[in-house]
C-alpha cells in the first residue's frame, strides 16, 4: 500500500522545515523538538481522574501519572504500566500525556505512566531499573490502585516499548510481576538490526537512522553492548516465559521488520501473539492525531486487540 496521503503531507511539511541532521543535535535540542511536535499534535482528552504521585526507586522517587477514563470502573480495571517513547533521552509524562489518555480511553483501562530516568544524565541501565521498580510497585499495590491484579499489561511506544519488553522479560524471569499481556507500539527491538525496513526507510520517513544512532550514543555508556538483550530485547534467548503479546507496527517505519520478527519468535516459543502492521503509516502515527487523522482508528484497533487478548 502507498504511504497514507495525510502522512505524506506531514513528511513534506517536515522536509520543508529543513530539520538539522539528528547526529548534530544536542540532547536539549532533541528533547525540545520532540516536545514541540507532540504539543502540536495533542488534543484535549478528558479523564474521570488523573493523579500524580511518586513511588520509591533505586536512585530516588519515580514519578507516576495515573489515568482513569470515564468508561472504566473505579475498581477492578485492567492496569497498563506505560513507558513513553523518546529514545531513552527525550520524552516525559507531559510530552506523552495525550498518548496515555488515548490509551486509557481506547483500552478502558487505568494507565500508570512511568517517568523513568533519561540519558545521558542517567545512562543504561537506569531506565530499566526504574521500569522494573515501578512495575513491581504497581503489582504489589494493584488492589489499592483499583486494578484487577490478574489483568496487568506492560505497555510502551517506540523506545518505551523497548523498555516495556525488557521490563517484562526481567520481571517475568524473576517471577516478581505476573503480567497478563505486553502491548508494544512501534517498538525498537534490536539496536543492532540490519533489516530490510531499516535499509529501505533509513531516511525520509520521520524516524531515521541518524536519530536512532544519536539516541543510542547518549543512552549507552562506555563499554555497553547494543546487542545486550537488555538493550535489544529481540536478542533474548528465552522467550517462552513471557505473557501473551500484542505488537503494532507501521508499514513505513524502519522498525517494522524487527517488531514482526519479535512476534514470530514469540509464536515459535509458544507465546500467544497478535501482530498488526498499520498500512500506509509512519512511526509514532498514533501520537500525531492532529496531523494524521488515522491515529484515532489506530487507537480503536489497539484497544480492541488488547481487550480481545485479555478476554
Amino acid at each position: 500500500m502507498p504511504l497514507d496521503p495525510r502522512a505524506q503531507r506531514f513528511l513534506e511539511r517536515l522536509a520543508a522545515s529543513n530539520p538539522q541532521n539528528a547526529l548534530a543535535l544536542t540532547v536539549a535540542a532533541r528533547r525540545a523538538a520532540l516536545a514541540d511536535l507532540l504539543a502540536m499534535c495533542a488534543a484535549p482528552i478528558p479523564m474521570q481522574q488523573v493523579e500524580d504521585r511518586t513511588v520509591p526507586g533505586p536512585a530516588g522517587p519515580i514519578p507516576l501519572r495515573i489515568y482513569l477514563p470515564a468508561q472504566a470502573p473505579a475498581n477492578g480495571a485492567p492496569g497498563l504500566v506505560y513507558f513513553h517513547g523518546g529514545g531513552f533521552v527525550a520524552g516525559s509524562l507531559d510530552t506523552h500525556d495525550h498518548i496515555a489518555r488515548a490509551l486509557a480511553n481506547a483500552c478502558g483501562a487505568r494507565v500508570i505512566s512511568v517517568g523513568y530516568r533519561l540519558a545521558p544524565e542517567h545512562r543504561f541501565p537506569a531506565a530499566i531499573e526504574d521500569g522494573c521498580a515501578a512495575a513491581r510497585w504497581v503489582a504489589a499495590n494493584a488492589g489499592a490502585l483499583g486494578l484487577d491484579p490478574a489483568r496487568l499489561v506492560a505497555c510502551g511506544d517506540s523506545a518505551g516499548a523497548t523498555l516495556a519488553a525488557v521490563v517484562c522479560q526481567s520481571t517475568a524471569a524473576q517471577g516478581s510481576v505476573r503480567w497478563a499481556l505486553q502491548l508494544l507500539l512501534c517498538p525498537i527491538m534490536d539496536f543492532h538490526a540490519a533489516t530490510a525496513s531499516r535499509a529501505e526507510l533509513a531516511s525520509g520517513y520521520f524516524l531515521d537512522q541518524a536519530t536512532l544512532e544519536h539516541d543510542l550514543r547518549h543512552y549507552l555508556g562506555p563499554g555497553a553492548d547494543p546487542a545486550d538483550p537488555r538493550v535489544s530485547p529481540l536478542r533474548a534467548r528465552e522467550l517462552s516465559q513471557l505473557p501473551p503479546t500484542c505488537i503494532h507496527t507501521a508499514e513505513f517505519d524502519p522498525l517494522r521488520d524487527e517488531g514482526r520478527e519479535y512476534a514470530q519468535r514469540l509464536e515459535l516459543a509458544g507465546v500467544r501473539t497478535l501482530y498488526r502492521c498499520h498500512s500506509g503509516m509512519i512511526h509514532l502515527f498514533y501520537g500525531m492525531g492532529a496531523l494524521i487523522p488515522y491515529a484515532a482508528r489506530g487507537f480503536e484497533l489497539i484497544g480492541a486487540d488488547m481487550r480481545a487478548m485479555l478476554a
